[in-house]
């Protein structure tokens, strides 16, 4: 079988990327539909951009019960599960959607998934990254629709997992097992959790590949062709350096399986609950930006950078967060008004 996404993004194949576009795809395959029943498959499943709706607002708009919803739903999937041609609107999306499973050792966290299709369907078509509301509502739009031609519409062609309290939800290679993935993710977050410390994309990448899970599983992760899918990983959608997640992309995908593993905003890998990857008070906002900027800083300086950081919607102010570098021990003064870290007095 033709490999269609090295046609798409290694030789630029127009042709493949413009058959792959969601938008277009829902379209087409909507026109067998009643006004009604497309309306309905748009509410609930977003494909707008907005929010998936209820059975129940959905109901009221149409003035029907939410199970007459429910089965109206149901039926449009049916029908356009049975348009002559379906197969060949779903082909591209079905192989490129088999080539990425591939190449990233069979398995992918779902959201992870329908991030790279709405790239290389939207920046690699050139089209606006998005910066105002507008924009970013058309994203989400491509985002949703590819959710439901694969959730829907390719059920059978794939495997899917809704996850648990371990892993987010993921769709692999049909039969795939994901023993291999869930032995090595699961080791990799009790090593993380030994270790009681951060680290950066590199250093979690040494750490999986010393794992005696990983050792074992090795070869199995080994399906695709390797390709140099970059280009892909260059938007600003996924914060680690494309080369990086190019270059081990079985790997990157079980860090990303992981529900309890995240990423900071500075770059560094812990447990979801740790204060370092999630802060949630100023204190410990103040302590995350003197430690990632490695120097004593103004207590407004401080404050400014919270707030360019953006850990949350909460704007921080110098007047709290100069109480909190008063307060706390952690913290000692260096000059009139700047602050440092204690612990980089033991370590000096």
């Amino acid at each position: 079988m033709d490999n269609i996404l090295e046609k798409i993004v290694q030789e630029k194949r127009s042709e493949e990327l413009t058959k792959l576009n969601a938008l277009n795809l829902v379209n087409s395959l909507f026109n067998e539909l009643m006004d009604r029943e497309k309306d309905i498959l748009t509410r609930r499943f977003g494909l707008d951009g907005d929010n998936y709706q209820t059975l129940d607002k959905i109901g009221k708009l149409h003035k029907l019960t939410r199970e007459r919803v429910r089965q109206i739903e149901g039926a449009s999937i049916k029908k356009i599960k049975r348009l002559d041609n379906l197969d060949e609107y779903l082909q591209v999306l079905r192989g490129v959607v088999n080539d990425l499973l591939r190449e990233h050792g069979g398995t992918l966290r779902r959201d992870f998934l329908l991030d790279i299709l709405t790239v290389m369907s939207m920046e690699m078509n050139e089209e606006d990254l998005p910066v105002n509301h507008e924009q970013k509502v058309n994203r989400q739009a491509y985002r949703n629709r590819y959710n439901f031609l694969i959730s829907k519409l390719l059920t059978d062609d794939f495997s899917y997992s809704q996850g648990g309290s371990d892993f987010n939800s993921s769709i692999s290679l049909k039969d795939q097992s994901v023993q291999s993935f869930e032995e090595i993710g699961l080791e990799l977050l009790n090593k993380i959790e030994a270790l009681n410390k951060t680290v950066d994309t590199n250093e979690l990448i040494e750490i999986m590949q010393q794992l005696e899970s990983y050792r074992q599983h090795e070869e199995n992760l080994k399906l695709g062709r390797n390709l140099d899918i970059s280009r892909i990983f260059k938007s600003k959608i996924f914060p680690d350096k494309a080369e990086i997640i190019n270059r081990v992309k079985p790997l990157y995908s079980i860090i990303q399986s992981l529900k309890n593993l995240e990423r900071n905003k500075f770059g560094f890998w812990g447990k979801s609950d740790w204060q370092e990857i999630k802060p949630k008070t100023i204190n410990d906002k103040i302590y995350l930006v003197l430690k990632n900027y490695g120097q004593s800083l103004h207590f407004t300086e401080i404050a400014d950078k919270i707030n360019e950081v953006k850990f949350d919607q909460k704007k921080a102010n110098s007047a709290t967060v100069h109480n909190e570098l008063i307060l706390d021990d952690r913290y000692v003064l260096t000059s009139r008004g700047t602050y440092g870290l204690r612990e980089w007095q033991k370590t000096s």
